[in-house]
Order: structure tokens, then C-alpha cells, then sequence
């Protein structure tokens, strides 16, 4: 048998643990670097205290905790059953996620307790940044290597067709609720990143617009490329998201149609800061804002997995 670890980056299971979730987060230099190495455990504990209540009335308005884990784990699942019903060698996927439960190095010392001897870390971020995808195929290979593990990487899969296949069929579910086809605007939201890592050398913003190159093929519609979910005292990739669909309002655009692209999970990022927060922030001004449905365990994305997946055993020469 062979082991797949969905990495994530998680998120908290309950309000009690925004805090101890928030401290993970801005822990980790790979993602946020805060000061010098010695002191940056001390700066994410001020960090998280001050940002705890405010992350916490946020995931209170979507049901009390992230839901990433439960549709990572969902994922991981149906990908598992449509490879089982495939190969003949079998697989186990398992999610492994960076900040919270289940975390990686838990998943792989299961794995490894079941006889697992090889494992393929698939990340679900589809634009490879250091920040988010580096930080977690770190982890996953330096625990896989301290256990013995054999370990194989698919770290991003920016213009895969599948993926994009499945990106397209959201955008048309999208449209759908778009009354005026002429007057409205098509807005890609992905993460923002700190600009430093850009202007070192990171891939993200490389891969999103492949990403929309590839997109925008298949749908023939324009859209605008901005970024949400700032935090820190960084300078962070513009146009932000608010800022942009501030801008297009004042435009005219009576409509705006939002595919948060660089996310494949249904998280706070999508059903608070787009549905309530921008959402919110459009109405005041007389614009309907309307959010593609995320990718979570839709049939043709949970195919576009699976052929990565298999891509990948392949690679790795694990599957003949």
C-alpha cells in the first residue's frame, strides 16, 4: 500500500483553538519572517494574543471552526476510492495539515505504524509559494526522512487541465446567477503574499497567471487579478481584493462575479472575508457581489486530483 498526505495549511477546530492556531501560523519563518529567528516565537505569542478575539468572531459566524480539515479529509477520500477502484496497488489518503489537526508529521508516523514505506505529499495549493506549499512540503519531507520514509512531492499544478477544467465549470455555475452578461466584472481573489518573496524569486504570482492564461481559454471572459487576507507588518501584493472591487463599484459595475482562485477549500477566507465581509461592503454600495462555488469535493476536481496523483506515482516509479 501506498500512503497520500493532502497538505493544507488546517485551521481550528473551535474557538479555543484560533489562539493556539494563530501562534503555529505566525511561528513559522517560512510563511512570515518577524524579527530575528530568537524572538519570533515570543512576537507570534503577541501576535496571536491581540488577533485571537477578532479571528474568533470571525470563524463564530461560519459555524465556529474552520471547516479545511473536514472537506481536506473528504478530498482525500473520494480520491482514494476512484484510485482504489483503478490500480491494483492500493492507496491510503490521509490529510495532513500544516498549522493544526491532523497535523503532517501525526499522519506520516500513522502511516508509517500501518507499514507504509512510501509516501506522496500532494500539496492543495495550486500556486507554489515558499510561504504556503514550501512551508508544508518542508515539513512533510524532513518528517519522512527522520522516519525512513520514501517520499515523493507534487508541490503545484498551476495549469493542470483538469484543475482548470474544474475552475471553468464554477465560473459558468457563476454566471449563472449573473442577470446582465454585458454589465458585469470577473474578479480572480487569490492570497496575498509579502512582495519581498516575489522580488526574491517566488513563483506565485507566475503560477496564478498561468493559472488565469489557462482559465481565461476556456471561459473567453477578462478578469481581475487582486489579493486578500493581509496580515502583518509587511508590505503585501497589490491591488488588494477590497480595493480593487472599491475601485470597479466606482466604475459602474453593478455586479461582480468572485473566484477566490487560489483557493480549493471552502475556508474563513471564502465564507467570511468574500461572502460576508466584501459582500457586505458591495451592498453599501449598490453591488451585487457574487461568489463562485469553491472546489472542495466537486466531481470534476476530485477527478483532476486523482489524475495528479496518479501522475505523480508514476513519477515517483511507483506505479508500472
Amino acid at each position: 500500500m501506498i500512503g497520500i498526505v493532502f497538505l493544507n495549511m488546517g485551521g481550528p477546530d473551535s474557538l479555543a483553538t484560533v489562539r493556539p492556531f494563530l501562534y503555529n501560523l505566525f511561528s513559522d519563518r517560512e510563511i512570515i519572517q518577524l524579527g530575528p529567528r530568537f524572538l519570533q516565537p515570543l512576537i507570534a505569542w503577541a501576535i496571536s494574543r491581540r488577533r485571537a478575539s477578532k479571528s474568533r468572531a470571525a470563524y463564530a459566524k461560519i459555524g465556529g471552526k474552520s471547516p479545511l480539515a473536514t472537506i481536506t479529509r473528504t478530498q482525500a477520500k473520494a480520491v482514494e476510492q476512484l484510485l482504489n477502484n483503478k490500480l491494483q496497488e492500493k492507496v491510503l489518503c490521509l490529510a495532513g495539515m500544516r498549522y493544526w489537526n491532523p497535523r503532517a508529521p501525526d499522519v506520516l508516523h500513522d502511516m508509517k505504524d500501518k507499514g507504509i514505506s512510501k509516501v506522496l505529499g500532494l500539496s492543495l495549493y495550486p500556486h507554489y509559494s515558499r510561504a504556503t506549499s514550501g512551508s508544508s512540503i518542508g515539513e512533510f519531507e524532513r518528517c519522512g526522512g527522520r522516519l525512513g520514509l520514501e517520499t515523493h512531492v507534487i508541490d503545484s499544478f498551476p495549469d493542470h487541465p483538469g484543475y482548470v477544467e474544474a475552475l471553468a465549470d464554477v465560473v459558468q455555475e457563476g454566471l449563472s446567477m449573473v442577470k446582465d452578461k454585458d454589465e458585469f466584472a470577473l474578479v480572480y481573489s487569490a492570497h496575498s503574499l509579502p512582495k519581498s518573496m516575489v522580488e526574491e524569486g517566488d513563483p506565485y504570482v507566475d503560477h496564478l497567471y498561468r493559472t488565469v492564461t489557462a482559465l481565461e481559454e476556456l471561459i473567453r471572459i477578462k478578469g481581475h487579478l487582486c489579493y486578500q487576507s493581509r496580515s502583518g507588518p509587511v508590505a503585501w501584493l497589490e491591488p488588494g481584493t477590497d480595493i480593487l472591487l472599491n475601485e470597479l463599484a466606482e466604475k459602474g459595475f453593478h455586479t461582480i462575479l468572485v473566484l477566490p482562485i487560489s483557493f480549493v477549500s471552502d475556508h474563513v477566507e471564502t465564507l467570511y472575508e468574500v461572502d460576508m465581509l466584501y459582500s457586505e461592503m458591495m451592498a453599501k454600495k449598490g453591488v451585487q457581489l457574487i461568489r463562485t462555488p469553491s472546489l472542495n469535493d466537486r466531481p470534476l476536481f476530485i477527478n483532476a486530483l486523482s489524475n495528479l496523483v496518479e501522475q505523480g506515482l508514476k513519477k515517483a516509479g511507483w506505479l508500472d
